[in-house]
């Protein structure tokens, strides 16, 4: 279900390593939520920050994620996720996907609409 809130501002690009990700903390759109931002050149991604599996963040560290060719990794029971769809590829929650969230990007910062 698509969940749609007045658009709020996430982090700039330039504080997301290009072809890395990072966190952001507390987002009150979402209850104050962590969220994965994923970024390749201009294009960015965003999950929430938590494994469909047991419902534990993904980061290793605050911020800090498992990356892998195309693969986002659980740090906790290594699920893996393919990077352009958030979809479990291996693990214990094969086929399960991370919760998308809609976010576009204008004049170099990230900015979320809505959650998917």
């Amino acid at each position: 279900m698509d969940t749609a809130f007045p658009p709020s501002l996430m982090c700039r690009l330039d504080e997301i390593p290009d072809d890395g990700a990072t966190a952001i903390e507390g987002v009150a759109a979402l209850g104050g939520e962590s969220v994965i931002v994923e970024r390749r050149g201009d294009a960015v991604r965003a999950w929430l920050n938590i494994c469909p599996h047991a419902g534990r963040r993904l980061d290793y560290a605050p911020g800090r994620f498992l990356l892998k060719d195309e693969l986002l990794i659980c740090a906790v029971h290594g699920a893996s996720f393919n990077r352009n769809d958030g979809v479990c590829v291996a693990g214990p929650c094969r086929g399960e996907h991370l919760r998308a969230l809609a976010v576009e990007l204008r004049g170099g910062e990230v900015w979320l609409l809505a959650a998917g």
